[in-house]
């Protein structure tokens, strides 16, 4: 600067003067300043290292105590008492002296081929250079005012988002495609927003509006429509590993669809995404928090549990928690964090330690490894009752029961424990009239011991260990060394405890769900109090008997079901959920020494990895505070993560291929600025809406492309990773069924609810240790969207595994596309699909008038938004006519395929050309 101090540089002249300096200092300096660049550590340094060097030198193994995960270590000093690499000094440096020794003992990496003379040459320059390390660019925030390149195209251009999109096709010689048929277009915008085809009236409505805006008015009638939600919900249900099991050897029912009902919902009201992040991370740490919030949190209650006898239920607890750390890292942060809870993450800045750190905001919930899966939550809309008193009406008629009904309780929690606590003596206290016919009917009996309490303050703790020490009652926590909940006098509290079955001098040993009181201390801290343990509901055994063997009157198996319809009424099963423990019984979090959950080594407390950015000012230290910090707009990945999943789902592939792996493993980016401009978008422009993100998406002149590929699309760009057409895709499983039920007239609208159970092969359900049964549902509920199928893990619906959907014991960020001969062997042979065809074919008939070739092609056009074309219609029509012939030779083969008499020559030839149609690829394939 001072040789500089009075040279104006404003004048030619003067500037030869300072290159002139430059070059001489860059000699004497033995350095061409001219023509050695500034080496790039991302695009050119950490590729050579994580190919050739991380294996040994990284987080899992650091030989010779040399590791280049980190700077400070790569610079460090190794085994040998000397740093390996010497800022400015490659000649002193010991790693070029490895790299380019003829010594095979000494060469590094050993064993391998040699690094290449030019990435010798790289990794010289850059030591020389000072060694510079630079973050991975995931974990660089996005820059908040990245402007769109300069690119005009008023044929293609309709927003900003082409403009990057023709930067890269021009990087490549590529120009983008003209826009789709129309036709094609608001099929392909339907099936994407949501998830279903348009009607025939909706096509031709678009087909005739020739205004300027005429697309984005269907654009926005899509996002308005409720079956929105219903699609995007099942790509967020892979991610939040939904299911109606609970895995493992048993796989049990579990009853969480409330969490599904509130996905969809969530949808549909555009909830912004970092409100929807911290109600399912942390909905029960909200103020006040609604049904909803809670209900939200049965995200991490997906995890799976294991019922099999004999493991170990503080083991399997862990590993739930376990899931729980990365399936978030999965969901929201796009990163591999599952190896860091044995080691060191090879490739990313994730220290061992920190795996732990961030294990412990998810260590200290009530939820154990336990059959009953509490805690569980009952929402005020999950008792009915108007329905308990016409049950109650009913029984009375039929049972000549003609007492007085009092007045149905308020409370939705004496309700419940009417049918689940049991006890000894009553109290006017406690405001329950054991006299209620609820009660009365279903004949539940009366167990174990009581406080004189309110039922309201009653809180339910199912994850603890009851044991007998000398008198006296002791719980704990998780298992039998875990943190003592309370030490009660079995005399004094309880007189004589009984059992279910039989009177019993002290309870049993073991897991019990216990019921007890908090009451705030001077501390504000919760008091336990003791209220009872176990629960009984008295059993008819003569009832159970006679039923079973199949000797019941008309009239007293009303009666039965009736009451066990009564029972499910008043005594609701409750949706899984999160509750914190309280700060006195919180758990100590520790290291787990390789990854194991019985060795433990260091203490930990709740953190957040370093590498990434900090906890939000004023966060609590909590999971609240580190759902805050996921969407913290100082979060690097959270909404890039995001509009990349959006965009995977619109086009088929992320601008990051790997959704799973933004870290430096990953495939990098096709349209790093793209994406970072559409991260900064949804977070600041759209607050956070997916529904405006989507929009962005689908109105761009990219996405509205045809998708036919030319032989130099396919030379250049095969995959269309560069977008130079448009998207054609197989649809998804969820999607082809919900299109077969819609064009066939068959689909049901109803929404929400309990799971459903439609047509699937006989026998898929014999399994071992369950008595679950697949119960084909009826009327309606046969034909509802693929959402609502019931889904169990170890015996997923066949129809959709056939079509890669998941089974969902883990989260999965990604679906790989297959195409296998099971698939056609399905479309051809599903129930689901011939009863389609067959549906389908009735509406040919009824709307294509009387001419085949007209009621052909009104079903063609039903089932793909346009009109075949003159060959197609010829092959179908033929295909017909053989049918036909066939079919009149063989009336019992058409009555067969139709399912009934009325019609059967006639629909059959039909049914087979709806069929022929719904497996035509272009039927399950979104072009």
């Amino acid at each position: 600067m001072i040789l500089f101090k009075n040279i104006n540089l404003q004048k030619p002249k003067a500037v030869f003067i300072v290159l002139s300096i430059l070059s001489a200092c860059a000699i004497y300096a033995g350095v061409d300043a001219f023509s050695e660049s500034e080496v790039n550590f991302n695009a050119e340094v950490r590729p050579i290292i994580n190919t050739k060097c991380i294996a040994c030198h990284g987080g899992v193994k650091q030989s010779g105590g040399f590791s280049l995960l980190f700077r400070e270590e790569a610079l460090g000093k190794t085994k040998s008492g000397k740093p390996a690499i010497i800022p400015g000094n490659p000649d002193k440096s010991e790693i070029m002296k490895r790299l380019t020794s003829h010594d095979p003992d000494v060469r590094m990496p050993l064993g391998k081929d040699p690094l290449s003379a030019d990435e010798i040459a790289i990794l010289k320059r850059w030591i020389k250079q000072g060694a510079h390390w630079q973050d991975h660019w995931s974990f660089i925030k996005p820059r908040k005012n990245s402007a769109p390149p300069d690119y005009d195209n008023q044929e293609f251009v309709k927003n900003d988002i082409d403009r990057f999109v023709l930067e890269k096709l021009d990087e490549i010689n590529l120009k983008p495609s003209p826009e789709a048929d129309k036709a094609l277009l608001i099929r392909r915008v339907s099936l994407d927003i949501t998830g279903l085809p348009p009607t025939e009236k909706e096509v031709n409505a678009f087909l005739k509006d020739n205004s300027s805006n005429a697309y984005e008015k269907v654009v926005d009638r899509l996002l308005k429509s409720q079956a929105y939600g219903e699609r995007w919900a099942g790509m967020w249900l892979d991610l939040a590993r939904y299911a109606d099991s609970k895995g493992y050897e048993k796989d049990q029912h579990r009853n969480i669809w409330r969490y599904r009902d509130y996905v969809i919902k969530s949808f549909n009201e555009d909830k912004p995404y970092d409100k929807f992040t911290i109600e399912q991370l942390a909905g029960d740490l909200l103020p006040n928090p609604s049904d909803d919030q809670i209900i939200a949190t049965a995200f991490h209650r997906n995890t799976m549990n294991n019922d099999e006898g004999g493991t170990n239920d503080e083991e399997y607890r862990t590993v739930a928690v376990i899931d729980r750390v990365n399936t978030t890292f999965d969901v929201w942060q796009g990163l591999t964090i599952g190896c860091v809870q044995c080691h060191t993450h090879p490739y990313d800045p994730f220290k061992h330690k920190e795996y732990y750190n961030f294990l412990a905001f998810f260590n200290n919930t009530h939820d154990g490894d336990l059959a009953e899966e509490a805690p569980t939550f009952i929402a005020k809309k999950d008792y009915d009752e108007k329905k308990e008193g016409e049950i109650i009406t009913y029984l009375k008629e039929l049972t000549g029961d003609k007492s007085a009904v009092p007045a149905s309780f308020k409370d939705k929690r004496r309700k419940y424990l009417l049918s689940k606590i049991a006890i000894k003596d009553y109290d006017e206290s406690l405001g329950i009239d054991f006299n209620h016919p609820s009660v009365k009917l279903l004949g539940f009996n009366s167990y174990v011991a009581y406080n004189h309490v309110n039922l309201s303050d009653i809180k339910i703790l199912s994850c603890s260990y009851v044991s007998d020490k000398g008198g006296k009652l002791e719980v704990r926590l998780d298992h039998i060394n875990g943190p003592i909940l309370g030490d009660f006098d079995l005399i004094s509290s309880f007189g004589e405890i009984r059992g279910a079955n039989s009177p019993v001098s002290k309870p049993f040993t073991g897991f019990h769900k216990v019921y007890y009181i908090l009451k705030p201390n001077n501390k504000g801290e919760g008091d336990i109090r003791m209220l009872g343990i176990g629960f009984s509901g008295a059993k008819d055994e003569k009832f159970s008997l006679a039923q079973k063997e199949g000797k019941l009157s008309k009239k007293d198996s009303i009666i039965g079901s009736l009451k066990n319809e009564l029972s499910k009424v008043i005594n609701p099963s409750g949706t899984p959920v999160l509750q914190e423990l309280t700060d006195s019984n919180k758990r100590t979090t520790h290291v787990f020494i390789r990854g194991a959950w019985n060795v433990k080594g260091d203490k930990v407390e709740a953190r957040v990895p370093k590498s990434l950015n900090p906890m939000p000012k004023g966060a609590p230290n909590n999971r609240l505070g580190m759902a805050m910090w996921l969407v913290s707009k100082d979060n690097p990945l959270t909404a890039r993560v995001a509009v990349n999943r959006f965009w995977e789902q619109l086009f088929g592939y992320g601008i990051v291929e790997t959704l799973e792996d933004f870290g430096s493993q990953g495939i990098k980016p096709t349209h790093p600025e793209l994406l970072d401009w559409m991260a900064v978008k949804l977070m600041y422009d759209y607050n956070w809406s997916t529904k405006k993100i989507l929009k962005l998406m689908v109105m761009s002149g990219t996405y509205r492309q045809s998708s036919a590929a030319s032989p130099e699309h396919l030379q250049k760009d095969i995959s269309n990773k560069y977008l130079a057409r448009g998207p054609r895709l197989r649809l998804t499983a969820e999607q082809i069924r919900d299109q077969a039920l819609a064009v066939s007239g068959l689909l049901s609208s109803k929404m929400y609810g309990p799971s459903v159970m439609p047509h699937q092969p006989l026998g898929v359900w014999q399994t071992v240790y369950s008595g679950m049964e697949w119960k084909l549902s009826e009327g309606e509920d046969k034909y509802r969207r693929a959402v609502y199928t019931y889904t169990r893990r170890t015996s997923p619906y066949p129809n959709m595994i056939n079509f890669d959907a998941p089974s969902r014991e883990f989260c999965m960020p990604r679906r790989i596309r297959t195409n296998t001969p099971l698939q056609a062997l399905a479309m051809l042979n599903d129930p689901v699909y011939t009863e389609a065809s067959v549906a389908l074919a009735k509406r040919m008939i009824t709307e294509g008038g009387k001419d085949i070739k007209s009621q052909i092609k009104k079903g063609y056009k039903i089932a793909l938004a346009h009109d075949p074309d003159v060959q197609t219609l010829d092959k179908l029509f033929r295909f017909y006519n053989k049918a036909f012939v066939y079919y009149q030779k063989n009336n019992n083969k058409a009555i067969s395929m139709v399912g009934s008499k009325e019609n059967a020559r006639k629909v059959a030839p039909l049914t087979l050309v709806a069929s022929a149609i719904m497996n035509l690829d272009e039927f399950i394939t979104k072009e």
